[in-house]
């Protein structure tokens, strides 16, 4: 069975990144009698050099909206200027609304903490990520944060459907509602409603960022999965992601009713493009995420094993010291990836 896949290798070390998960899946579906047929399309500073006006296609929209499914490198956004968020963008284009960011423990990987196993769940479309900026008057600018009931109910259901066929045990909510009363005061407001309809089985925590913050700090084993709105969710999946040994070793996703996308949601590492040296690891895990999404979707076990001796692969390479710089090791992109295809089984 085909299943088709758009590829975005993106900016930076993207292409690089992403040429070395592809071999990896490919080499784990090998013999199967499945198979990923990538589509490559272009967005980010990727696509203006290849000739496009814009920074997002409308070929490259229209191909993920006919396969329904993409896995897709770092995009360069600039910072305090320049053109807007890629990501942003793909996001709003496919309403994309449910960003999964799983995060947890990797033996071999050395780090202040052990056992972590979280899953941060973001709301993706609006917040202060609806990027509605006016400057009222000279050297005074306003944002606008997003929120509605819609798209609370919708991230707090699928918060909870995502916990259910997982067997997550508790789901918190981070807030800042006593400041922000009606935005915050509306997502917790929806999150507990949709729990106590439905979902008493799964234990529900309501926390104040800032102090949920400290608690996690403190001993992130006594999390599940955290649900958030967009911005804090940007910061706290990151925040979490250091507790493993940073974004390079953990996978994103980002889910809507109709198309997936799937991506390292770290950057394009400009300074180290084409040496070769960048780490596949985290862009490899979201294919992982791909494959199994892949499973469901369209009912092929095949992709799901595959999956699943990809993920005892890069485990058993970190553990047994097969590791690229960043993770204290000495293997280059390739030679990573060729460390995981040896063990594949």
């Amino acid at each position: 069975m085909e299943h088709g896949s758009v590829l975005i290798p993106g900016d930076g070390i993207g292409p690089e990144v992403t040429s070395a998960a592809c071999r990896i899946i490919d080499a784990a579906l090998q013999g199967s009698g499945s198979s990923i047929n990538w589509i490559e399309c272009h967005a980010g500073v990727a696509a203006l050099d290849r000739g496009h006006t814009e920074l997002l296609p409308q070929e490259t929209v229209d191909a993920i909206q006919k396969v329904g499914v993409a896995l897709k490198g770092p995009c360069t956004t600039p910072i305090g200027g320049g053109f807007s968020s890629v990501n942003v963008a793909l996001r709003k284009t496919l309403d994309l609304y449910g960003a999964v960011r799983p995060v947890r423990s990797i033996d071999g990987v050395d780090t202040r903490y052990q056992d972590v196993d979280i899953v941060v769940i973001r709301e993706n479309t609006e917040g202060l990520y609806a990027g509605i900026e006016n400057e009222i008057t000279p050297g005074v600018v306003t944002s606008l944060k997003v929120a509605t009931e819609k798209a609370s109910y919708r991230i707090a259901k699928f918060a909870f459907e995502y916990a259910r066929s997982r067997g997550r045990k508790k789901v918190t909510v981070f807030h800042k509602a006593n400041i922000m009363k009606k935005s915050d005061g509306l997502f917790i407001r929806c999150a507990k409603e949709v729990h106590d309809a439905d979902y008493e089985d799964i234990q529900y925590e309501e926390l104040i960022i800032d102090a949920a913050c400290m608690r996690l700090v403190q001993d992130p084993t006594q999390f599940d999965m955290l649900l958030c709105e967009n911005l804090y969710g940007d910061v706290v999946s990151d925040l979490c992601a250091g507790f493993v040994g940073g974004l390079g070793v953990t996978p994103g996703a980002n889910f809507g009713d109709v198309n997936a996308v799937f991506e390292a949601v770290h950057g394009s590492a400009p300074d180290i493009a084409g040496k070769g040296v960048a780490n596949p690891l985290a862009i490899t895990m979201s294919g992982v995420m791909m494959l199994n999404h892949i499973s469901v979707r369209n009912a092929d076990p095949k992709t799901k094993a595959a999956a699943e001796r990809i993920k005892v692969a890069y485990n058993s390479a970190v553990r047994e010291g097969e590791r690229t710089g960043d993770l204290g090791g000495n293997l280059g992109t390739d030679a990573f990836a060729d460390a995981m295809i040896r063990r594949l089984g």
